[in-house]
C-alpha cells in the first residue's frame, strides 16, 4: 500500500502511515458478493460486513457490536456444522458458547460489526478445497455459509496442543474471519522451513503444514521455568503468531490483585 499523504510504500495494516503518521482509510475487500472492512487494526479491531440483499454471513454469539435495521438474526446451535456431540464438544471441551448466529440482509443490502473479547486484531483467510486452515478455536469471529469447522478432526478431540488448547479445522470454501489477542504476525514457510511457536501464541496455520507438538526444554525447565507447550510448524504454508499471550496477561493481572483478595478473604475469616 501507498500513503495517499506522504506517497511511501508500507507494509503494515496500521491505521497509520508509519514514515507520516497520517491516518489510513480502511480498505473495504470485496469476496464474491461479500464486502468487508477490518478497522482499527490492530488493537481494537472490528470487522464490519457489508452485505448485499439475501447476503448472509454466520458469526460467533455475542460477537455483534452493530447492524442495520434491515438485518435478520436467527440464532441457533452449532449442531447444522457439527452435530449435536460436535456441538458439545466445540462448547465444553473448546470453551466456546454452543450458540452461533446467522445475519442476512433482506429488502436491500445492509451491514453489520462483529468483535471478539480479545483486544487486538482480526486478519481474513480463504478457505477453499485445497487450501484449508487449522485455527484456534477461540479465535473464529465469523465466517461465510459455505465454511464448516470439524470437530472430529484428532487435533480437537483428542486436545493434541495441550494446554486447554482445542484447534479447528476449517472445511469447505469461503472466507473465514479470526480474532486474535495482540497483533498478527504472519509467517509464510516454504517447504523445508519451520518455525517453533509457543502453543498460547499460535493463532492458525495452514493444514498443508506439519506440525509437531511438544513441551519445551523438558518437564524441569517446563515446572521451573513457565513455560508449557510449542509447536514446530514445517512448511509448506502460513502460520499466523498472536503476539501476546492470554495465560502470560491474566497471571500479570493475578499479581496485582491476588493480594488484595488473599486481605480481603482473611479479614472476612476475622470477623
Amino acid at each position: 500500500m501507498f500513503c495517499s499523504h506522504c506517497g511511501k510504500e508500507f507494509l503494515t495494516e496500521s491505521n497509520y502511515c508509519p514514515n507520516c503518521g497520517a491516518p489510513i482509510a480502511p480498505v473495504v475487500m470485496e469476496r464474491g458478493s461479500l464486502k468487508f472492512e477490518i478497522k482499527y487494526s490492530p488493537s481494537y479491531a472490528l470487522l464490519e460486513a457489508q452485505l448485499p440483499e439475501n447476503g448472509h454471513i454466520t458469526a460467533e454469539a455475542g460477537a455483534l457490536t452493530y447492524m442495520s435495521s434491515n438485518i435478520n438474526v436467527e440464532t441457533r446451535t452449532r449442531m447444522k456444522e457439527t452435530g449435536i456431540w460436535g456441538a458439545i464438544k466445540v462448547s465444553l471441551l473448546g470453551g466456546e458458547t454452543l450458540f452461533i448466529t446467522d445475519y442476512s440482509a433482506v429488502g436491500g443490502p445492509g451491514k453489520a460489526g462483529f468483535v471478539s473479547a480479545p483486544l487486538g486484531d482480526i486478519t481474513h483467510l480463504e478457505v477453499s478445497p485445497n487450501k484449508g486452515y487449522i485455527i484456534q478455536s477461540s479465535a473464529y469471529i465469523a465466517s461465510t455459509a459455505d465454511v464448516k469447522l470439524d470437530t472430529e478432526w484428532q487435533g480437537f478431540t483428542k486436545g493434541l496442543f495441550g494446554q486447554n488448547l482445542f484447534m479447528l479445522k476449517t472445511l469447505g470454501e469461503g472466507d473465514i474471519f479470526i480474532n486474535t489477542f495482540g497483533a498478527i504476525d504472519k509467517h509464510e514457510l516454504k517447504a523445508g522451513e519451520s518455525l517453533i511457536v509457543d502453543n498460547y501464541h499460535l493463532a492458525a496455520l495452514s493444514d498443508t503444514c506439519d506440525y509437531k507438538v511438544r513441551m519445551f526444554g523438558g518437564l524441569k525447565s517446563t515446572i521451573l521455568g513457565g513455560e508449557g507447550f510449542i509447536t514446530e510448524v514445517s512448511g509448506p504454508g502460513e502460520v499466523y503468531v498472536q503476539t501476546k499471550n492470554v495465560k502470560e496477561f491474566v497471571d500479570w493481572i493475578w499479581r496485582y490483585i491476588a493480594p488484595k483478595v488473599g486481605s480481603r478473604f482473611a479479614f472476612g475469616r476475622r470477623r
